[in-house]
């Protein structure tokens, strides 16, 4: 499997590197290519599996990971709990090393975030989460395959829902929750793997990996989505 197959939909899904959506981002975007000229500093693309049955949503580039290397999670310490994790389930080739020239490949899985750019403080306002969700759900509209859905964190769970068209009352976020969404297609809730969950025992490695277990045992006993 290649990160980007050449058939893959999922280009066209993607905002300009330039989008001008968002006037917060945007200023912030602007200020983080003044101080670190090399960075990548734009909406960081979808990373992945084209043909992957399980979809992970992150809420959105960290300043040091995702939006200095370009590649979701790659440079900072949740991309090594997360690729560590993906690895240890066969969901990736094993060769993450923090770098986009790794060579790291996933297998069966896809990586997008609620939230394209970076935000400050890693806070999106609920005005840029809306503005950002089109992109989402034009992301997962191009990823037929997908039967399982990984909100990491709530707000990546409460984009997940709405753009699968499932109500928020009634699919309250929790670790290890699930929700089964009007298409037939499981969401299933893990807190983020942030450094800050890790480091105060709000998310362990075994945690999270039972996501990740249950994520695979629900794509085995599923159908084939129409």
């Amino acid at each position: 499997m290649t990160l980007q197959a050449p058939e893959s939909a999922i280009p066209q899904t993607e905002p300009p590197r330039d989008c001008p959506l968002c006037p917060r981002l945007v200023a912030y975007r602007h200020a983080c290519q003044a101080e670190f000229p090399t960075w990548w500093n734009g909406p960081v693309r979808v990373m992945g599996d084209p043909a992957a049955r399980i979809a992970i949503i992150g809420l959105a580039p960290g300043k040091h990971g995702a939006n200095r290397t370009g590649r979701p999670f790659t440079g900072d310490y949740a991309g090594d709990l997360l690729f560590a994790t993906l690895a240890k389930f066969g969901l990736s080739n094993d060769s993450y090393n923090s770098r986009v020239d790794d060579g790291l490949m996933l297998n069966d899985i896809i990586i997008l975030n609620a939230v394209k750019c970076l935000p400050p403080q890693n806070k999106p306002t609920p005005e840029e989460i809306r503005t950002c969700r089109p992109f989402l759900a034009k992301g997962i509209d191009a990823l037929p395959n997908v039967q399982v859905f990984i909100a990491l964190g709530q707000i990546a769970h409460q984009s997940a829902v709405k753009v699968l068209g499932g109500r928020l009352p009634k699919a309250r976020f929790g670790h290890l929750a699930e929700h089964r969404m009007p298409d037939g297609r499981m969401l299933v809730d893990s807190y983020h793997c942030s450094r800050y969950n890790t480091n105060t025992g709000r998310l362990t490695a075994e945690m999270f990996e039972a996501v990740f277990a249950r994520a695979l045992a629900l794509v085995s006993h599923s159908a084939p989505i129409d």
